[in-house]
């Protein structure tokens, strides 16, 4: 007999754990085995856009670079504009930066100055949630150039290092596909 297995199921399956990257002691969720399976990248995208089909979405913020996947699969499906949040010294036009801690140090992100304007409606997307750091910088980010952002996205949560609840104490809204305790 066999047994179907739900779409959370199923992409769960196609993620692969990597220990010690990037560095000893971080066990690492790798998407890319999830995106490069056809149907597991349906079920994907197609989660985001059942979470945000019915709100007001004047861009996706995809982080990069996996962000980039699920940004612009997303932006497409909604009909919207799509926006690279990106690490420094990748965006050619004049940006406004934002530096932030995660679980293995610290880095910084950049949008182009000019990317929104004051009013657009925003949802930040990349493929895991682990601190918040990442997340609410690119939030950061885009309130300080006037937009408002809808909600951050993610596909993969990890529970421990307690992101979520970084990010909803900023008041922003977390949506996540997968969630993992790492015990």
């Amino acid at each position: 007999m066999t047994t179907m297995l739900n779409d959370y199921e199923y992409v769960r399956e196609h993620v692969r754990m990597i220990p010690d990257f990037p560095k000893k002691g971080i066990m690492f969720l790798d998407i890319t085995t999830a995106v490069k399976d056809s149907k597991s990248m349906q079920m994907m995208t197609d989660f985001l856009y059942e979470k945000f089909k019915d709100e007001k979405v004047d861009y996706v913020a995809g982080i990069e670079s996996r962000g980039f996947i699920f940004g612009a699969a997303l932006a497409y499906k909604l009909g919207c504009g799509f926006i690279t949040v990106r690490k420094p010294n990748k965006l050619p036009a004049k940006t406004i930066s934002e530096s932030y801690t995660l679980e293995y140090g610290t880095s910084t992100i950049e949008i182009h100055e000019d990317a929104l304007k004051k009013g657009d409606r925003v949802v930040v997307i990349d493929d895991l949630l682990a601190t918040g750091g990442t997340a609410i910088a690119a939030c950061n980010l885009i309130k300080r150039v006037g937009a408002e952002v809808v909600s951050t996205a993610f596909i993969i949560e990890l529970n421990p290092l307690k992101g979520r609840e970084k990010i909803e104490s900023k008041g922003f809204k977390v949506v996540s596909m997968l969630n993992y305790d790492l015990d």
